[in-house]
């Protein structure tokens, strides 16, 4: 990125930083949320969800605004990754306050606050974890992430992207967390954090791999009154 001779200035005519980003996102929600995908069974497919990565902070006040006054207003959300590590207090475990929503390792906390826009928080820890496990799941697999096509070399610049971080496995109170960390040459990440935004909002759309499922569900066998008492006895 830092070679990069296409900057946002450039693209936009040599706005400002704000100006240029807020153009920029106008620009690429109208070329990607109006686009007609289709499955390879011919169904019509649209966008439904859409995150944008806000942690940054000289963006994170434009890209509020944005969300707030694009017209693809119903279907963009702000989100926020959060470092999540062994010693840090889960998400399932936080304390939901009214109006609050909490799925798999995410929460859309209350919009009472100053920007009154709804965002995501995301375990970003959890996530990275994810995408890694599923492209690792060969073709055929239920879960299996894969990419189109059969050029490798099509792929290499979001290889390096989504191998631009490397895990540690940490165990704190009883708790065993892959803490995710910057390689020492600190290579461009940001397709690994697209990576995880997308897997995000598929989740809260609805998606779901049983083989992640944070809390299984464990059938009881039904146990007769008379058996009951004979144990009381």
């Amino acid at each position: 990125m830092r070679d990069s001779q296409k900057t946002l200035q450039h693209a936009t005519g040599g706005a400002g930083l704000e100006a240029s980003i807020y153009s920029a996102l106008e620009r690429l929600t109208d070329e990607r949320l109006n686009h007609v995908y289709f499955r390879d069974d011919g169904t019509e497919m649209r966008v439904e969800r859409c995150l944008i990565d806000s942690n940054w902070g000289q963006s994170t006040d434009v890209i509020y605004q944005f969300c707030r006054q694009s017209k693809h207003a119903a279907v963009l959300f702000p989100s926020h990754g959060q470092y999540v590590g062994a010693s840090s207090i889960p998400f399932a475990e936080h304390k939901r306050q009214k109006g609050d929503s909490i799925g798999h390792h995410w929460r859309i906390p209350d919009n009472s606050g100053a920007r009154a826009v709804r965002h995501v928080m995301i375990d970003t820890n959890f996530w990275k974890t994810f995408v890694h496990a599923q492209l690792g799941i060969l073709m055929g697999d239920a879960g299996c992430l894969s990419m189109f096509g059969h050029e490798p070399k099509r792929h290499r610049l979001l290889a390096e992207h989504i191998t631009a971080e490397y895990r540690v496995r940490t165990m704190a109170y009883s708790q065993t967390v892959d803490e995710w960390k910057n390689r020492v040459s600190r290579p461009d990440n940001h397709w690994l954090d697209c990576l995880v935004g997308c897997a995000v909002g598929a989740s809260i759309q609805g998606a779901e791999l049983t083989t992640f499922q944070s809390k299984p569900i464990i059938a009881r066998p039904r146990i007769r009154l008379s058996e009951l008492q004979r144990r009381r006895q």
